[in-house]
């Protein structure tokens, strides 16, 4: 099969760009690939960019050439936001090829593409025609202009149908097939498709889990770091922070201040995974839905139980009393109490919930059931569009 996938990398690199490199790698094993990869640009091309975003002439010619030169069988986008642009799915459509798009997040739903503002849950863009609210909050980088701006792009684009023109929509977990269905998107059900995001497999080594905590990601506000951080003052447990943000001098006071909590800075993925294999759990606070946070695959793999917020994508990944447990979103103190409770519990049971957790992941997150789910879904969408010349 002849897979073209159209990636739109945004300034700084991200989990979305991870699943492209790690999916177009997985495809090459044993299809022919090509990709075709946007970036966005900062200062004034960028603004450019981010204005022609609504119709992009010069990104559909370059779809276009690319089409013509390597005559896919199916392409698969996973970013359009915003150096490609929603023509993306209309110059491909245009070429009769059928098309797969990966939804890494809400941004066809709400501006703010994460479903939060001011460090909580935003829905209200879910069910309007228009997002005049998203709009007044300044939802997107905090600028009236440019949510205005992202939200028309994103509204004009679902009047002329341009949405409806996708053959598929992947999402990482029913959760957020849910929401797409119940928003006023207006995507017929039909077209979704379950696949969640994969690491390799780091293999399973015996190594006795050590008495910390960690926290893997961004330092930032809709991450709960804040709410990790006071779940750990004053407590007797070791909690172990990897990652950078706009909170980091938070996180650097709290370790000033409080011997239990260390910072280790940006670590390379080896070390990472070998604090996820030692550590008796990981600490995920996320206080927004999420999508498909790599993190957690990261910790199912490495056989380590996950302390999760219950909201989102959590609440699919995670089962309570089995593979880890559940906190109340954003609540410190709960988090504590669970925290407490999961350091006073007998050594086979916390083994079992390790066990568990890797069941999770050779189940559901390996690289081969990856494949195997995607190629199922090119196959689908090139049935629904037998062009009769590219048979």
């Amino acid at each position: 099969m002849r897979i073209l996938i159209i990636h739109n990398k945004y300034q700084q690199p991200g989990g979305e760009d991870s699943v492209f490199d790690e999916e177009g790698k997985l495809l090459e094993e044993s299809e022919e690939v090509r990709a075709l990869i946007f970036q966005n640009l900062p200062g004034f091309k960028g603004a450019l960019q981010f204005f022609f975003s609504f119709w992009n002439f010069g990104g559909a010619a370059k779809i276009h050439r690319t089409i013509k030169e390597f005559n896919p069988d199916v392409v698969h986008l996973h970013n359009w936001h915003y150096a490609i642009g929603p023509i993306v799915v209309r110059a491909v459509k245009k070429n009769r090829v059928p098309l797969v798009f990966t939804a890494h997040n809400f941004r066809v739903l709400c501006p703010s593409a994460i479903l939060l503002h001011n460090g909580s849950l935003f829905l209200d863009s879910l069910h309007r025609d228009f997002p005049w609210e998203a709009v007044r909050k300044r939802v997107y980088r905090n600028s009236s202009i440019q949510t205005f701006w992202l939200a028309w792009v994103v509204w004009f684009h679902k009047k002329i149908g341009t949405w409806k023109m996708i053959d598929v929509f992947i999402v990482q977990t029913p959760f957020s097939k849910d929401i797409f269905l119940s928003s006023a998107l207006g995507i017929d059900k039909s077209k979704f498709f379950v696949k969640p995001n994969f690491v390799n497999d780091p293999g399973r080594r015996p190594v006795d889990k050590k008495d910390f905590f960690l926290f893997v990601g961004r330092l930032s506000e809709e991450k709960g770091i804040r709410v990790v951080l006071n779940a750990f003052k004053n407590s007797e447990s070791q909690l172990f922070i990897a990652g950078q943000g706009p909170l980091m001098k938070e996180v650097l006071d709290a370790c000033l201040h409080h011997a239990n909590i260390h910072y280790t800075g940006v670590l390379p993925r080896n070390e990472v995974q070998s604090l996820m294999l030692e550590a008796t759990a990981l600490i995920f606070p996320s206080i927004w839905y999420e999508c498909m946070p790599m993190t957690l695959i990261e910790s199912l793999a490495a056989g380590t139980p996950v302390i999760a917020s219950n909201i989102g994508a959590m609440l699919s990944m995670i089962t309570n009393g089995y593979n880890g447990i559940h906190f109340n979103v954003g609540d410190a103190g709960d988090l504590k109490n669970k925290i407490s409770n999961w350091s006073t519990l007998p050594k086979y049971i916390r083994e079992e919930y390790s066990e568990n957790a890797r069941i999770t992941y050779e189940k559901n997150y390996t690289p081969q059931e990856n494949k195997r789910l995607l190629l199922s879904i090119y196959q689908e969408a090139t049935r629904k569009n037998q062009y009769p010349e590219r048979q």
